[in-house]
């Protein structure tokens, strides 16, 4: 019997294509799941698979690459998508899609398959990146097939067939979760004038229930790498989970936005990223302290394409790649450290120092010590003006 490799997170859609695999295609299903913070308790989401009907489920713990070869380009390049969303979600599929290649090589498997919806982000996102890894491998969506059109369907489809599942008719929120970040969508999210109610966050606290008092927190960096928090050394995905910890205690990361997907529809999301918040403005602040204004007035602009090409589903190309070189290039300068203040929902930087510092006191200060200038700054009022002398009052002119 054929086989197909399925993108298996463990929630309803994917537990109930274990079963609509085999019935409607005839397939072996190999369950894989990448560890990337979505789930804690592994043998819970391989009786779940197994329970469904797979035939095999792998889990591979894959945080450690996650941060290292997605996160951090991402950091470095400050990846917002519309200035707001981490793209927390959007990092974790082409890391997937890697890996769905991978293991349909190494299982001899002709199919991969995924729970993504046909309207959706993720479809793009894994599709591309397995056609552009292994364009012979070829790719079910059960999602895009199936006649189900409710949730509330899917559910009810479980349970004739004893698929055991988590989400309840009452409690319809489907969640995306990784170590840089949560989407949450479905049920009341879904109307835009709607607040989003506490029960759907998972990470944050609500602002009026996080501590009265601010929290200072110093994170150090190493070339561009955070590598201290609070003058302690640790890895990546440590420092990741603790300021998760951390800076969702006061309510901080928490995104609520009117998103346009790639596919061309307006969607409303919620997002907690409460780590990718902080690091994400930490760098932004030290990297702003070093380089030059030209360097980062232009790298806003690569930032935002960068973004989409993310969002998008771009990973795999040579235009993200080249990017990823522009960014990586100036980051032995950023070293040295930033403070952050966390209050009530705001993680704000309130300090910085680097070896590499860009900025001189002696020279911004109004106080005694002063060294700028003055008499220079008429020649270059001057000059700085000369293109523009008498425009306006000649355009005046011929309008008259």
């Amino acid at each position: 019997m054929k086989k197909v490799i399925l993108a298996y997170s463990g929630g309803l859609d994917t537990s109930c294509a274990v079963k609509w695999l085999q019935e409607q295609y005839g397939l072996d299903v190999i369950c894989f799941s990448a560890f990337i913070g979505e789930v804690k308790d592994k043998t819970k989401i391989i009786r779940r698979a197994e329970a469904a009907g797979a035939l095999k489920t792998l889990v591979v713990d894959l945080k450690e690459e996650f941060a290292s070869e997605y996160i951090m380009p991402a950091l470095w390049a400050h990846a917002r998508y519309e200035g707001k969303y981490p793209l927390a979600t959007a990092l974790g599929r082409p890391l997937i899609a890697k890996w769905l290649v991978e293991v349909a090589e190494r299982e001899g498997a002709d199919y991969v398959a995924h729970g993504c919806t046909g309207k959706g982000n993720d479809q793009v996102r894994l599709e591309v990146g397995i056609r552009s890894l292994n364009p012979d491998l070829k790719i079910i969506a059960p999602l895009r097939e199936w006649e189900f059109k409710t949730r509330e369907e899917e559910i009810e489809y479980a349970k004739e067939r004893k698929i055991p599942i988590d989400v309840t008719k009452k409690s319809i929120y489907s969640i995306d979760k990784n170590i840089w970040g949560i989407a949450i969508e479905a049920g009341i999210l879904e109307n835009p004038m709607l607040e989003p109610p506490e029960e759907a966050y998972v990470m944050t606290k609500a602002y009026d229930k996080t501590p009265k008092n601010p929290r200072y927190l110093e994170i150090g960096f190493e070339k561009g790498v955070p590598v201290r928090l609070d003058g302690k050394r640790m890895p990546l995905v440590a420092m990741i989970e603790k300021l998760n910890e951390i800076a969702g205690e006061y309510g901080v990361g928490r995104f609520d936005m009117i998103e346009n997907r790639l596919v061309g529809i307006k969607s409303r999301e919620v997002y907690e990223a409460p780590a990718a918040d902080v690091l994400l403005k930490a760098h932004e602040e030290l990297e702003g302290f070093v380089m030059d204004r030209e360097f980062l007035h232009y790298k806003r602009v690569l930032s935002e394409k960068y973004s989409e090409l993310v969002y998008f589903g771009l990973w795999f190309t040579p235009l993200k790649e080249a990017l990823d070189s522009f960014f990586a290039s100036n980051q032995s300068r950023v070293t040295g450290k930033v403070r952050i203040k966390l209050d009530r929902g705001h993680a704000l930087c309130v300090g910085r120092e680097s070896k590499f510092a860009l900025y001189h006191e002696k020279l911004a200060t109004y106080s005694e010590g002063d060294i700028f200038d003055r008499k220079a700054a008429t020649g270059f009022m001057k000059i700085w003006g000369l293109p523009y002398e008498g425009m306006y009052q000649k355009q005046r002119g011929r309008k008259a």
